[in-house]
């Protein structure tokens, strides 16, 4: 059922909906470079000795803002399909941006235990974050989808269609690099950045 075709309900323009979005994830993604700090240089020692401490700091603010920014063109080509809103997609673009800007806590958590004992639960944390997103952003969509209810009038089922798939599988990836951390850590780890970086490339994914 399209939008012109219930007029009871309330409908906006999603203009100042991404307005707003673009402004949280900006600022979280800014915020992830607040983690990283220069441990105090000790005498004898030089500079690169002190950033070698904190390269598991650094791989963790590298993964996440890239994911972080993955999110991002995923919020701005979404809304090019979603051409209104209502109160449901906007508390639902509201728990999604609650999950963009919670990253930078397991990001944190990440770095401090890279190379600790607790490797194996910080990569739990980290990739659940990563799932839960996914989730978050599957459900906006499949509301957003359904019967059409924000997309207009006569969307392209072929778009509609190819966006489906990719939110299932985006979910369905971030699941299973959560489900790999509680067996090896440092592979879930892996797998996390691949994923950022085949998320990053250019395809020809809607």
């Amino acid at each position: 059922m399209s939008q012109a075709a219930r007029p009871n309900q309330a409908f906006f323009t999603p203009a100042r909906l991404e307005a707003f979005s673009d402004g949280v994830i900006a600022i979280a993604i800014t915020l992830l470079i607040i983690e990283l700090h220069l441990p105090e240089i000790e005498a004898g020692l030089s500079v690169w000795n002190s950033l070698q401490q904190i390269l598991p700091n650094i791989a963790a603010f590298l993964i996440s803002f890239m994911t972080i920014g993955v999110m991002w063109v995923n919020h701005h080509n979404l809304f090019k399909v979603i051409r209104h809103v209502d109160h449901t997609a906007l508390v639902l673009n509201a728990l999604l941006l609650l999950m963009i800007t919670f990253v930078n806590f397991p990001t944190a958590v990440l770095g401090e235990l890279l190379l600790t004992d607790e490797f194996g639960n910080a990569m739990i944390f980290y990739t659940g974050t990563f799932a839960v997103t996914a989730a978050m952003y599957s459900v906006l969509w499949r509301y957003a989808a359904y019967k059409h209810r924000l997309l207009g009038e006569n969307p392209e089922p072929s778009v509609v269609r190819t966006i489906s798939r990719d939110y299932l599988f985006g979910l369905l990836a971030y699941l299973s690099a959560f489900a790999i951390s509680f067996i090896s850590p440092m592979l879930a780890l892996i797998v996390t950045f691949g994923l950022a970086v085949f998320f990053v490339l250019p395809s020809r994914r809607v």
